[in-house]
């Protein structure tokens, strides 16, 4: 548990020791820092390290990202740089100010916001980009759709690692610049077999397969695009999304678990070990309890 200014929450992030220092410290530092020099930018960036994304306001009044800052702190680094040099400008390609950028580290993905600074916008584009424009599917990236309300245009394919992938990658990541109101992932059947079973997809599947998901119970195709043909996989993929907002979809029901199902499976799992270990743990100790009890006692006369 850990305890903010009094208020305690849940420690969910990652158990390692260099990830949980880093985790912790995220939590003790401001929610927004300030940044005065090109020194401290270059600073800042360096022990934010890659595990969260951050946002940078070059010329951003500290005001405007307050909230969002203490909001969203656990799941970003927030600073305002006050002072700095063309070459950040050129450095995370932004050509104005006030600026708002985005950066995935992790992801090598960067996004600018040059405004409205007020209402929804602002935070709708803070919210968005907590995630990367593409998103790999695992364990973690599914714990952080949680808290995303948008529906998933997943790319399933037979090795998100091989080369074709990486490329269909890069156009997905094109697409989801034009579609922010959307969530783009992929997933390879060899890395999680048992999570693409659920929307009818084993290895003898003609991939890459497209569909929209809405992160629970429900999926849909669109009507002669439910798969990506070798040539202009670009062309494809904007006619997938031309057909799915035309509504030119069928809706399906996830042949297993659904999201929450997921999660709770993954939280299952974890218990059923834990408490497997336990009963193994009182079993030792019941037992070598059992033999002190058993042992013959001498008496002595005093």
């Amino acid at each position: 548990m850990l305890f903010i200014h009094g208020v305690p929450i849940e420690y969910t992030g990652s158990r390692k020791a260099d990830l949980l220092v880093r985790n912790l410290k995220k939590f003790v530092a401001p929610d927004v820092s300030t940044l005065e020099s090109d020194s401290a930018i270059k600073s800042f960036v360096e022990n934010a390290g890659t595990s969260f994304p951050m946002f940078i306001g070059f010329g951003v009044n500290e005001s405007l990202i307050a909230e969002y800052g203490g909001k969203y702190k656990k799941r970003a680094w927030f600073a305002v740089a006050k002072d700095f040099s063309e070459d950040w400008m050129a450095t995370y390609d932004f050509n104005k100010i006030p600026a708002l950028v985005a950066v995935h580290p992790k992801y090598n993905e960067q996004s600018v916001f040059y405004g409205p600074f007020e209402g929804r916008f602002l935070e709708d584009f803070v919210r968005q980009s907590l995630l990367p424009l593409t998103v790999p599917i695992n364990t973690e990236t599914l714990k952080l759709l949680d808290d995303d309300d948008r529906k998933v245009v997943l790319a399933i394919l037979e090795d998100d690692s091989d080369v074709n992938s990486t490329q269909l990658v890069k156009i997905l990541r094109s697409a989801a610049h034009a579609n922010r109101d959307l969530v783009f992932g992929y997933v390879g059947v060899k890395q999680w077999e048992e999570f693409v079973e659920t929307f009818d997809v084993s290895k003898s599947s003609q991939l890459p397969k497209l569909l929209v998901w809405d992160r629970n119970e429900e999926y849909e195709l669109v009507e002669g695009s439910e798969k990506l043909e070798e040539g202009d996989q670009a062309s494809q993929l904007s006619q997938f999304l031309e057909g799915y907002r035309a509504g030119r979809t069928i809706k399906k029901k996830v042949s297993g678990p659904s999201f929450m199902g997921f999660m709770h499976s993954l939280v299952s799992m974890n218990s059923l070990y834990i408490l497997m270990f336990v009963v193994a743990l009182l079993g030792v100790m019941m037992y070598f309890t059992g033999q002190d009890d058993t042992q013959p006692r001498r008496v002595h006369d005093e």
